[in-house]
């Protein structure tokens, strides 16, 4: 279940989330090591640990990729075949959702609208205020 190294893996609530975190592919993280992907368990005022899920190393890639066909699929075409505007919504959309928040997320963003990077920027500079 855990690493516990620095987490009381012992604690009565680690020790209750101890099988849903194995059967999610979870592990805690002691409390000096979370990062801010993590999910901190925190009881009474304290964060008791971290729980860092399995996917979250290949999330990245898969996420954006879920991101861009969700909105896809709400224009009932591929982003690449898209006029520019729907593009540019489509791209506030994709900010609106984090898809920005992955690294390298404009340059799959790009690729997938069949436009450049620094149209991608453009784009989100246009839907800022």
């Amino acid at each position: 279940m855990s690493e516990g190294a620095g987490a009381d893996a012992t604690h009565p609530v680690l020790v209750t989330l101890a099988p849903l975190l194995e059967r999610v592919g979870g592990r805690l993280i002691p409390p000096a090591d979370g990062v801010p992907d993590d999910v901190p368990l925190v009881w009474e005022g304290a964060t008791l640990a971290w729980v860092r899920l399995a996917a979250s190393d290949a999330e990245p890639a898969e996420g954006i990729r879920r991101l861009l066909s969700e909105v896809a699929a709400q224009f009932g075409a591929p982003l690449a075949e898209l006029p520019r505007a729907d593009k540019q919504r489509a791209v506030r959309l994709l900010e609106e959702r984090g898809a920005f928040s992955y690294r390298k997320s404009a340059e799959t963003v790009a690729e997938a609208l069949g436009v450049t990077r620094f149209t991608v920027y453009n784009y989100l500079n246009r839907t800022r205020p």
